[in-house]
C-alpha cells in the first residue's frame, strides 16, 4: 500500500495553529478562514487515520500523534523552505552584522548560521556575543543590523522564558545569612529581577561576585560563591533550579531588534531565520 502525499500547506497550517495557539490566529497569519483550516485538519487526521488532538480546556493540545506530526511538520517545512532559499537566495551577497546575548550563543548561533551558510553561501556573516546593554548600544550607533536581546516580558519579545535561582545541587540556604548572589554588573535585567523579587520577599542578600561574562558567572556558581539568576535554557553540567524557600521570579523576553537604517537582504533573510529559530528551538 503506497503512503499518502502529505500536503505542506497543510503541514504548514498544522504548525502555526500549535505556535500561535489556535485555528482562529493560524488562519488570520496565513490568509484563510478558520473553517478551512479546520476542514485542513481533517483531512490531515484522515491521512493517518487517527486522531491528533485533544480538548485540553480552551488551549489547544495534541495527541501522541500529533506530537509526532507536529515534530516531522517542522523538519518538512524546513527542508522546504531552505530549498526554496537556496534556489531564490542564492544571488544573495554582502555582509550582515548580528549580535546575541551570551545566554543563547552556544544553542541559537550554530544553526543559525549553518541554515544562512547553506542558502546564502554568497553572504558574510559578522557575529558578537555580548551583553544587552552592549548590543544594544553598537545597534544605536550602526555596528550591528541585527541584535537578539533581553526584553522585559510582555513587551517586544520573540519568546518568554521564566528565570529561575540557579545553584549547585548541593547548594544550602544558610537562613540566617544573607543570600550570596553571583551576577552580572548593572545595568542586567536578571539583576534586577532577582533583587526587586529579594527585596519584597524581606530576604537580605549581599552580592558575591560581579562579571562582565556568563562564562564567569557559571564558574562562580560552580565553584559554590553563590546563587546565580537566568533562564534554565542551556544550563552547564552541574548546575540546576533551585527554590530553597526563595521568591517566584518572573519571566523575560528575548527581542530580535534591527537597525534603523535600511536592511540588506541578506539582513533581511538573516533576520527571518533568526526569527523562525528562536520560536521553534528553545
Amino acid at each position: 500500500m503506497l503512503s499518502p502525499n502529505l500536503d505542506l500547506d497543510v503541514l504548514r497550517s498544522l504548525v502555526a495553529a500549535i505556535d500561535l495557539g489556535g485555528f482562529g490566529r493560524a488562519a488570520a497569519k496565513l490568509g484563510r478562514s478558520q473553517s478551512a483550516v479546520s476542514l485542513q485538519m481533517q483531512r490531515l487526521e484522515a491521512q493517518f487515520d487517527r486522531p491528533l488532538f485533544r480538548k485540553e480546556g480552551r488551549r489547544l493540545a495534541l495527541t501522541d500523534a500529533g506530537d509526532t506530526v507536529l515534530a516531522y511538520a517542522r523538519r518538512l517545512l524546513a527542508l522546504n523552505d531552505e530549498a526554496v532559499a537556496a534556489v531564490r537566495g542564492s544571488a544573495v551577497e554582502g555582509s550582515v552584522r548580528l549580535g546575541v546575548v551570551q545566554d543563547l550563543a552556544d544553542s541559537t548561533l550554530a544553526p543559525v548560521l549553518a541554515r544562512f551558510a547553506r542558502a546564502h553561501p554568497a553572504a558574510h556573516v559578522e557575529v558578537r556575543v555580548e551583553r544587552s546593554v552592549t548590543l544594544l548600544d553598537h545597534l544605536a550607533n550602526g555596528r550591528l543590523d541585527l541584535a537578539v536581546t533581553f526584553t522585559r516580558a510582555g513587551s517586544d519579545a520573540v519568546i518568554e522564558l521564566p528565570l529561575a535561582w540557579i545553584a549547585t545541587p548541593d547548594f544550602v540556604r544558610e537562613r540566617d545569612q544573607p543570600l550570596p548572589l553571583v551576577l552580572f554588573e548593572a545595568p542586567c535585567f536578571c539583576r534586577q529581577a532577582a533583587i526587586e523579587a529579594l527585596d519584597a520577599a524581606g530576604i537580605p542578600w549581599r552580592i558575591a561576585l560581579t562579571s562582565p561574562s556568563l562564562a564567569g558567572l557559571w564558574a562562580a556558581v560552580s565553584a559554590g560563591l553563590g546563587v546565580g539568576v537566568r533562564t534554565t535554557h542551556a544550563l552547564p553540567p552541574g548546575l540546576v533550579p533551585i527554590e530553597a524557600g526563595l521568591p517566584r521570579l518572573p519571566k523575560i523576553g528575548f527581542a530580535l531588534r534591527s537597525s534603523t537604517a535600511p536592511l540588506s537582504p541578506a539582513a533581511m533573510r538573516l533576520r527571518e531565520i533568526v526569527a523562525e529559530t528562536l520560536t521553534t528551538r528553545i
